[in-house]
């Protein structure tokens, strides 16, 4: 029942899209309707100049010309309106696609980090790529196939009435048979395409997340686990993608089976009436030509049936994309944080990413505008989920967080974290020249401003060292950079825009030694009169910071300078003396 009502409800939102282009489908309706009327047309011309040939007397050759010029005439006009039809048909199908890709694309924008925290990139690739192009194919042939298909079944029952109700009888008995055996299938299809698609979908994150990790999976000699994890998941898309092609084959036959059955059900039926004198050979060739124009729609309806439940498949899980949860927007009283002053304040802040697994507890903080904080503990203490909450990435379980004395669930999204420069220890690029990549924070900054940054932060060097210098193209993850230049490019973007606040979360960890000491001075000065807060592993990197926060499971369980914190001789001297016990 469930999947029965999900199935409507998809077929539901499909035609909220197809309605955008109702002038192209009613125009793809009415061209179905010219094709199929002069193709069921012919049979009548056929049987005319059957009984013109073979009626009593010589063959009425005058006449059998007047036909077959009139046939010359229907047939061209026939394939002028199928290639009207079948323009009409692509401009529906892909303009339906691209407003999907569209919303779906726009949507992704709109998505809270913890969906895409949450699942895999590859298989939210494979939803606006790979679903949307099977969808494409089954809408498709569903507007090229169904429509010509049914007027053309409706069409022939009506010209066989008008030529003999009594066999046409024969047909309309015969045909619930075939809509009973397509149900059937079309019912197991639907599952097992639903099935394909997801494998298909956790295959793509599979390969996308061993492609972009390729030198980790090397240096852990994971080849052959990743190897083990592939084929598991190709063996499960094997399967069910055997079991939706085996019931998708064993339509067409079955139809054609009972296609067969009208066919000879026409033809004894017909020639017992021909020999009664009931109905002339001419007709009942026409019947005949009926009975295969009436079937065939039959195999193709069968055949768009079995590509529709892999595209509503498809289409369930592109829609599913597009109707998770939003983020929450910014409140309507939110205003534009324009010059922070650098104060921010954590009050009895609660956070945790998942609800049986319990992370920042009752977590108080004030910061002064112009302090440097740093935050140091072990891994998974909570330190970048700090990071986080102040970027409003997530929102508080429960407490608020103050910027410039506001409240910054009524601060705008973009204004916020507009306030933030922000230095990760995975490096941000793209594809570009080294000079587009720098100035992304401020497309505005002039050539001498860049430069002036660069040097600030030693980077000016190596840059005017590449083949172009500033001018050198760069792909996204950076080409021949090494990890530190592409970490030094990072830091003078931030160094560029000088934003009143900064977040430093390991911005040095990818930097040789003395990379590293001329960068903290760059930074140092970068700092001045700045609110900071640095996350840090390697305690060398905080020991001028005003306050330092240690960290342990979500809690801040000391606090003080590097000086305070040692003499107290608690939890960040045993830190600090595990890095530095040589």
């Amino acid at each position: 029942m469930d999947k029965t009502v999900s199935q409507k409800e998809t077929i539901r939102k499909v035609i909220r899209y197809i309605r955008r282009y109702w002038l192209y489908v009613a125009a793809s309706l009415l061209l179905a309707v010219v094709t199929v009327a002069l193709t069921l047309y012919m049979p009548v011309l056929t049987g005319q100049a059957v009984d013109l040939a073979v009626g009593p007397g010589q063959a009425d050759l005058p006449g059998i010309r007047q036909i077959l010029e009139r046939m010359v005439l229907i047939i061209s006009i026939t394939a002028a309106a199928q290639w009207l039809m079948n323009i009409c048909n692509n401009k529906i199908t892909y303009g339906v696609i691209r407003d999907i890709r569209r919303e779906a694309f726009s949507y992704i924008q709109e998505l809270p980090l913890k969906y895409i925290d949450s699942h895999a990139w590859g298989d939210i690739v494979s939803r606006v790529i790979a679903d949307v192009d099977q969808f494409a194919d089954g809408l498709l042939m569903g507007f090229t196939q169904l429509f010509s298909g049914v007027v053309t079944i409706v069409g022939t029952l009506l010209f066989m009435l008008s030529v003999n109700p009594q066999i046409t009888l024969v047909v309309v008995v015969i045909t619930p048979v075939s809509f009973l055996v397509a149900s059937f299938i079309a019912r197991r299809t639907y599952q097992m395409f639903r099935l394909q698609s997801q494998a298909r979908g956790e295959q793509t994150a599979l390969i996308d997340e061993m492609i972009g990790n390729q030198k980790v999976v090397q240096a852990y000699s994971h080849e052959q686990l990743s190897m083990e994890a592939f084929d598991q998941i190709n063996e499960k898309l094997r399967r069910y993608s055997l079991q939706a092609i085996f019931f998708s084959s064993i339509t067409n036959p079955a139809t054609r089976f009972v296609n067969s059955l009208v066919y000879t059900g026409v033809a004894l039926t017909g020639a017992l009436s021909a020999l009664h004198g009931g109905i002339s050979v001419g007709q009942l060739t026409s019947f005949l030509s009926y009975a295969n124009q009436y079937t065939k729609p039959f195999n193709e309806i069968s055949g768009v049936v079995t590509e529709l439940q892999n595209a509503l498949a498809c289409a369930a899980r592109i829609f599913q994309l597009i109707e998770e949860e939003a983020q929450v927007p910014d409140s309507p009283d939110a205003r534009v944080l324009a010059d922070a002053d650098g104060r921010a304040e954590l009050s009895h802040v609660w956070f945790s990413y998942t609800p049986e697994q319990k992370l920042i507890q009752d977590f108080n903080l004030k910061v002064k505008p112009g302090q440097r904080i740093a935050i140091v503990g072990p891994t998974g203490c909570g330190k970048s989920t700090v990071i986080n909450l102040l970027m409003r990435f997530y929102d508080p379980d429960q407490g608020e967080i103050r910027v410039s004395g506001t409240d910054i669930r009524h601060i705008t999204r973009s204004s916020l974290r507009t306030s933030y420069g922000m230095v990760l220890q995975e490096t941000w690029l793209r594809s570009g020249t080294i000079r587009d990549n720098i100035r992304m924070g401020r497309p505005e900054a002039s050539d001498e401003e860049i430069i002036a940054a660069a040097k600030a932060t030693k980077a000016h060097s190596f840059i005017r060292r590449l083949p172009e210098g500033y001018d050198t193209v760069i792909t996204e993850d950076g080409g021949s950079l090494s990890q530190g230049q592409k970490q030094l490019l990072c830091i003078t973007r931030v160094m560029l825009c000088r934003p009143p606040m900064l977040i430093l979360d390991e911005a040095t960890s990818s930097i040789d030694t003395r990379t590293e000491i001329q960068v903290q001075n760059a930074f140092a000065r970068l700092m001045e009169g700045r609110t900071s807060f640095i996350v840090a592993h390697r305690l060398s990197t905080i020991q001028e910071a005003d306050v330092i926060l240690v960290m342990r499971d979500g809690n801040i369980v000391e606090q003080g300078s590097h000086e305070e914190l040692l003499a107290q001789n608690g939890f960040y001297a045993q830190l600090y003396n595990s890095q530095f016990a040589g």
